[in-house]
């Protein structure tokens, strides 16, 4: 690391690096800039490297910004990469890696000084530094009639969609990506939502345009085929003796095409490197894709993206379609198995919820796999490791609970699948249990947990909605789950006595004060609201499919006491009159039977009494069904959430923390 250190220390004095941004125009021409392009570095793997080489950029990069209105060397270093790209789907024909590895260099370069301008200027302002051009001797210079900034944004979408992922194209490939999100990055400055500029109308409506349908496809199979980092290549050019920062012609193609996009993500954990992250190109395609996704509507179109997302369809279905707009087709079995994956990451979380919610090709076919617990177990290891994972996320995964819980047939196939020791539950050996047991024990514990630290009313809902969606089909419930229901409620009543009691006392100790009560009332009404729908979930079994739950019975018979203070509370009244049916009838066929009963002698008896209970003596309730529906403006939410992503996640990008407007550092 110490040579990586004093190379990019080194930097800002590097003679060729320093006529790039000093007084004087180069000429395309020049041979000055087939030297610049042929250079290798040993690239930064760690947060601190990647903070270092953005220190080391900046002052270049502040002189470039002096000097490029005289100069136009920004745009001559951006139409060298642009004719070195016209070439490259025959260098990759022809495996000329050189080629290749200079185009990757320029576009390296130019990444870097752009992620300080962007963050050092506006967006008009950019585009003049676009538009400045050398000055020949006796004329009046000016800009051209190009944009090459839409020429740059268009010429990076093309690449990415033409060029086809190889070893030797890997990394240019990883740069284009890379580049994108770094044009995208003003958002990271401005706290309020950017809902319109240059960049932005030049993906969302310009020359990309037409390409929007092919980008998004090429971005998802970035993320399908989860292409780890090539091994260094073979070492076709010898390095020169002496060494050094800046190499001619003869450089060392291995340190540098393979090594130079693998810099650490600044925010992240320390140690980001290809050994923790060996999918750059895959990472960074899913943030980038995820960025597009999250554009907000132009002033006046849609997102293409969004509806390039929201329509696609299977490469299996060869049913006529309807035509819709950037529509296209994709292998949506390589897509499940990658998602079933990936869940440990948020960004494979938000991809997977934002298919569940907008596409419903992709959720038809979601609903209709039989192995539906390699997506759903993950998930509920996300949830269950909740004290790990940051509310985003946990959000998100409770999220695409209730999305797959608004559909009967999964809650009913849930406990069909049998599990045989679920390894990271670790409160109880759970040797063999249903998925559908399983869903219900960790949602359970997402909502003890709330209640006991983070006590955030949304994610209460969320978990109670996928219950309560689920639990007219509860079959077979293993008797941990239906142990647990009951414990929950056992807690809800604990909760609700000590609010009425603390309400009661300081009622009667500040008659006189006048400082302000504490919002007991408030509490209360929370925590009424939960033990009404804990009752709703219990009843809705108990009225649907007792016979197919006697331990749910048996756990509400054990701890039948906790119900009798809520039969005359005017909250719980109506619901209460079944519970205290099922209680009764129950309880009476037990006493018939005798007393000191075994536990398998009180089952038998239950699972008797199950098919004797006339099921018109239950009032009948409407049926429990919550649908899952975005907040008005979504963006708020996730755009922010996207961008810490992009922060936190991005391979080789370092922002520092200051200047960043649109997320606190704490919840980046």
């Amino acid at each position: 690391m110490g040579a990586n250190t004093s190379q990019l220390s080194d930097l800002p004095n590097n003679p060729s690096l320093k006529v790039l941004v000093g007084t004087e125009s180069i000429s395309e021409n020049d041979p000055f800039w087939n030297q610049l392009i042929s250079f290798t570095v040993i690239s930064p793997t760690s947060s601190g490297d990647s903070k270092l080489l953005e220190e080391a950029v900046l002052p270049l990069a502040k002189l470039l910004i002096e000097n490029n209105p005289r100069t136009g060397n920004l745009g001559a270093l951006v139409r060298i990469f642009l004719g070195r790209t016209k070439e490259l789907k025959i260098s990759t024909e022809c495996q000329d890696q050189l080629f290749i590895w200079q185009a990757h260099n320029a576009l390296f370069m130019i990444r870097c000084l752009l992620k300080v301008f962007i963050r050092e200027m506006s967006e008009q302002e950019l585009h003049l530094q676009f538009s400045y051009q050398e000055r020949a001797p006796g004329s009046c210079g000016g800009a051209s009639h190009e944009d090459l900034l839409e020429e740059l944004l268009s010429n990076l979408v093309h690449l990415i969609v033409e060029v086809p992922l190889l070893d030797i194209t890997y990394s240019i490939l990883f740069e284009a990506v890379t580049t994108l999100l770094v044009f995208f990055s003003y958002q990271l400055f401005c706290k309020d939502i950017l809902r319109d500029g240059l960049i932005y109308r030049h993906v969302m409506n310009g020359r990309c345009l037409s390409l929007t349908s092919r980008l998004v496809k090429t971005l998802l199979y970035n993320f399908i085929r989860q292409e780890k980092c090539p091994p260094p290549a073979t070492h076709i050019f010898e390095p020169k003796a002496e060494g050094g920062l800046l190499y001619g012609l003869a450089s060392g193609v291995a340190s540098g095409l393979w090594s130079v996009f693998t810099l650490g993500g600044a925010g992240s954990k320390v140690g980001v490197d290809l050994e923790h992250n060996p999918l750059p190109l895959s990472n960074q395609s899913l943030l980038l894709l995820l960025v597009l996704a999250n554009l907000t509507d132009g002033p006046d179109w849609p997102n293409p993206y969004r509806q390039a997302i929201s329509c696609f369809r299977n490469t299996q279905d060869t049913s006529i379609a309807v035509e819709q707009a950037h529509a296209f087709q994709i292998n949506f079995n390589s897509l499940y198995t990658a998602l079933c994956e990936q869940q440990c990451s948020d960004q494979a979380t938000l991809l997977l919820y934002t298919l569940l919610h907008q596409n419903a090709n992709m959720r038809t076919y979601m609903l209709s796999r039989t192995d539906m617990d390699n997506l759903v177990l993950p998930i509920l290891e996300i949830l269950y490791h909740v004290e790990e994972r940051n509310s985003h996320h946990v959000y998100m995964a409770l999220i695409i609970l209730l999305i797959l819980t608004e559909d009967d047939a999964f809650n009913r196939s849930v406990h069909e699948v049998v599990l045989k020791n679920v390894t990271w539950y670790s409160e109880r050996s759970l040797t063999e249990i249903s998925l559908g047991s399983l869903l219900i024990l960790v949602v359970i514990r997402t909502i003890q947990f709330n209640m006991t630290r983070t006590r955030d009313k949304y994610l209460h809902t969320n978990c109670l909605a996928a219950l309560a969606n689920m639990s007219a089909q509860f079959r077979c419930l293993h008797q941990y789950a239906a142990q647990r229901i009951i414990s929950l409620f056992a807690l809800l009543s604990k909760k609700h006595n000590k609010v009425l009691e603390q309400a009661t006392q300081s009622l009667r100790g500040r008659q006189s004060d006048s400082t302000v009560l504490p919002d007991y009332a408030q509490d209360l009404n929370v925590i009424e609201e939960v033990i009404r729908m804990m009752l709703e979930i219990i009843n809705s079994c108990l009225c649907n499919s007792l016979h197919h739950n006697p331990n749910l019975v048996y756990a509400l018979l054990y701890k039948r006491e906790l119900f009798e203070q809520f039969r005359t509370h005017p909250s719980f009244q109506d619901i209460m009159q079944n519970l205290d049916t099922v209680i009764a009838f129950f309880s009476q066929r037990l006493e018939q039977a005798g007393s000191d009963l075994s536990v398998e002698r009180v089952q038998e008896v239950i699972m008797k009494g199950a098919q004797a209970l006339p099921t018109d003596r239950l009032k009948k309730f409407p049926e429990l069904k919550f649908k899952y529906v975005e907040e008005d403006q979504p963006e708020d939410f996730f755009i922010p959430y996207v961008w810490s992503l992009v922060f936190n996640s991005g391979v080789g990008l370092h922002w520092m923390p200051q200047g960043i407007e649109l997320f606190s550092m704490d919840s980046g």
